[in-house]
């Protein structure tokens, strides 16, 4: 429970946590921000870390001389498209093992067809938006492994996503940042981030869900 409450508020506090890391232990916050994005996009089993606020944040940082922008957008653009590998590769190892029945409550081949030719069409903009959805970005990799998505195809889209991701919204917190009123408000600006992205991606899939029906 302890551990449950701490990632709650590191979550919904990722400015003051990040701050404090920071100032009690200098340069290993390079590590700690490598290893945040690397699980979060890398493992499908921890989905609940803060990607976004924590790349604003780190922006946010570089513009006081906290940070360094440069290496700290390098090392994040390394974890998150590494990340995402790992996360495609396990789903695309393990998929055909637990799915290898024809047909059984496992396994549904006419779903998976429909995936793979999802994946196929469609998976290079689902591995961009993902990026900027909690969760999501998480599972997306993962299925896209399982779905047997064209590698050439993923690694590519990968690497667009993560620049997309990283930059932009390190930039963001690099300009934007620093300004009182975004200051005043970091707390909210931090939870809208979460939960936003959260209640688009359940309405897209409620209406992919009513339109299916």
């Amino acid at each position: 429970m302890d551990v449950i409450l701490f990632l709650i508020d590191f979550i919904l506090h990722v400015d003051k946590h990040l701050k404090e890391f920071v100032e009690a232990y200098g340069t290993l916050v390079y590590a700690l921000l490598f290893l945040i994005v690397f699980v979060e996009t890398g493992l499908v089993v921890m989905p609940f870390l803060p990607g976004d606020s924590l790349l604003f944040m780190v922006g946010t940082l570089a513009a006081t001389g906290s940070l360094s922008l440069p290496l700290a957008i390098a090392l994040l653009l390394v974890a998150a498209i590494a990340g995402d590998q790992l996360n495609y590769s396990i789903g695309r190892y393990f998929g055909p093992k637990v799915f290898q029945w024809e047909d059984s409550r496992f396994f549904n081949r006419k779903a998976f067809n429909a995936a793979h030719a999802f994946y196929e069409k469609h998976g290079g903009v689902t591995i961009i938006i993902a990026r900027f959805m909690p969760f999501i970005r998480t599972f997306a990799p993962f299925v896209a492994g399982v779905a047997e998505m064209d590698r050439a195809k993923f690694t590519a889209y990968n690497v667009i996503g993560a620049v997309i991701w990283v930059v932009g919204l390190c930039t963001a917190g690099y300009l934007f940042g620093n300004i009182p009123f975004v200051q005043q408000h970091l707390s909210k600006i931090i939870l809208a981030m979460i939960i936003v992205p959260g209640l688009i991606a359940l309405y897209g899939g409620w209406k992919a869900r009513q339109a299916a029906a």
